[in-house]
């Protein structure tokens, strides 16, 4: 059974960056395709950026394409999310996700393993 840790939220300014990281435990995600995913207060959850297990491929929701960067390091069961140029609209809980195939989805329901998420404020 696969835990995910979501690091790295914080309060942040317009324009400012951050960036966040999941952390794997109780099994590795080398082979896992994993996604971002962001619910903002009143809204539904909201597919963000996904990476295929060997970082060949990645998506984006159009709202954050050329702002924010997926990534991962799988010798580390580390996922990152670099946000910059960041908006008040981005403000939410961004939580992790990970898929037991290699790969990505922008579908919350392709998911098997989710992280408790981490509070993203931007102020305007």
């Amino acid at each position: 059974q696969v835990s995910l840790a979501e690091s790295g939220g914080g309060l942040v300014q317009a324009g400012g960056s951050l960036r966040l990281s999941c952390a794997a435990s109780g099994g590795t995600i080398s082979n896992y395709a994993m996604g971002w995913f962001r619910r903002a207060p009143g809204k539904e959850r909201e597919f963000v950026a996904a990476i295929t297990w060997s970082s060949g491929r990645t998506k984006y929701t159009d709202s954050v394409k050329g702002r924010f960067t997926i990534s991962r390091d799988n010798a580390k069961n580390l996922v990152y999310l670099q946000m910059t140029s960041l908006k008040p609209e981005d403000a939410a809980v961004y939580h992790c996700a990970a898929r037991r195939v290699p790969w990505s989805s922008a579908t919350e329901s392709d998911y098997d393993y989710w992280g408790q998420g981490t509070q993203v404020t931007v102020s305007s």
